[in-house]
């Protein structure tokens, strides 16, 4: 039996953890920090034999040299960005198997050029998506890199998976991502019940994540730029009519920035 965990580092990442029950191996994605994964190994009495990166940033690879030499453990990146230690490089359309499940690899550039996310619809009873900094709970990653019609067109590949797909996204952003999400789109009924749920979860120390690709359609700014109510808060914004959803999310994603 699989199961994903997510472990805390910094101050609002989270490094997930995917674990077969039968067999005590774990692989992890995104290890920015070596020592809470090692903790969480000791404390299960897993053994690390792969790693997945979705992208280049610290708070993502930090951990990546320790891990290797500890446990030497199977390596996947972007094919795409530098990343030391990296033994398996990656684009769109590769397919690996990570314990036993088939995962396959889609190129959503935006938050940095080269980035990926690994998808699967064997891992779990519905399907999974670890996505890095591309789509947050809420949310989306800042343009580091990439253009607002990179990660346009990266958001909406995301948006046409299947509504089920659970997000797990790699940091704790939602309580601010829907206040904001909320200066875009104050009349959705559904997003407003979403702010209390988590409002509910954060006040317990639970985790918002993963989420359902179906409640980011409902509530997420950035994946409703073709919603009339998200254009036209974005264009009373910019303070001139917007006349594509690549315009009106490169909107508010400035908008955002500066929340």
């Amino acid at each position: 039996m699989i199961h994903v965990s997510p472990i805390s580092a910094f101050n609002d990442n989270y490094i997930w953890l995917l674990s077969c029950s039968d067999t005590h191996t774990a692989w992890v994605v995104d290890p920015g920090d070596a020592a809470p994964v090692n903790q969480y190994l000791d404390q299960h009495q897993l053994t690390l034999t792969g790693i997945l990166i979705t992208h280049h940033h610290y708070d993502h690879v930090g951990g990546l040299k320790t891990l290797l030499k500890q446990h030497n453990p199977v390596t996947y990146g972007p094919a795409n960005e530098n990343i030391k230690g990296i033994q398996h490089s990656l684009a769109a359309g590769d397919v690996l198997d990570v314990l036993g499940a088939e995962f396959q690899v889609l190129e959503v550039g935006g938050h940095t050029r080269g980035h990926i996310a690994y998808y699967s619809d064997q891992l779990l009873a519905q399907p999974t998506l670890f996505c890095g900094d591309t789509l947050f709970a809420g949310g989306c990653g800042r343009l580091f890199e990439g253009t607002p019609k990179q990660m346009y067109q990266s958001l909406s590949q995301i948006a046409a998976l299947p509504a089920n797909t659970l997000i797990y996204c790699a940091h704790e952003y939602t309580s601010a991502n829907l206040s904001f999400a909320s200066a875009v789109e104050p009349t959705n009924s559904k997003l407003q019940e979403r702010i209390n749920q988590v409002k509910q979860l954060r006040s317990q120390s639970q985790p918002t994540v993963p989420s359902l690709l179906g409640d980011e359609l409902a509530t997420n700014p950035f994946l409703r730029c073709q919603q009339t109510a998200v254009q036209e808060a974005a264009s009373q914004h910019a303070g001139k009519p917007l006349d594509s959803p690549v315009e009106v999310f490169a909107m508010i994603r400035q908008w955002k920035d500066q929340f």
